[in-house]
């Protein structure tokens, strides 16, 4: 018996298709944070983790964040605090994290 194309197979994963990114300089922005640090803490995340690379017409392209990446450095920014190594840019220090939010 043949399976339907669209049909999922037994066992596989469904994801939602990425309907929009959010570049790195506007999280930093967004979150109050210092861009430079937010990549240093991000290096290690995968697409899979919601950090992806975007190319531009004559760009080395940027470093961008799906919403559940943005999420995930959320995570990993209350860690690094934690653990002490936290780095703001100045203009952050009287401003609470936004809370990514809606669809």
């Amino acid at each position: 018996m043949a399976l339907a194309a669209d049909a999922p197979q037994p066992g596989s994963l469904t994801v939602a298709a990425t309907a929009s990114v959010f570049t790195i300089g506007h999280v930093a922005r967004m979150l109050g944070e210092d861009e430079d640090w937010l990549h240093e803490i991000s290096i290690d995340m995968e697409p899979e983790d919601g950090r992806l690379h975007v190319y531009g017409v004559g760009e080395d392209g940027v470093t961008a964040f799906t919403r559940d990446g943005i999420e995930n450095l959320q995570q990993i920014i209350a860690d690094q605090r934690a653990a002490g190594h936290a780095r703001t840019s100045s203009d952050s220090r009287n401003k609470s994290p936004a809370v990514l939010t809606g669809g």
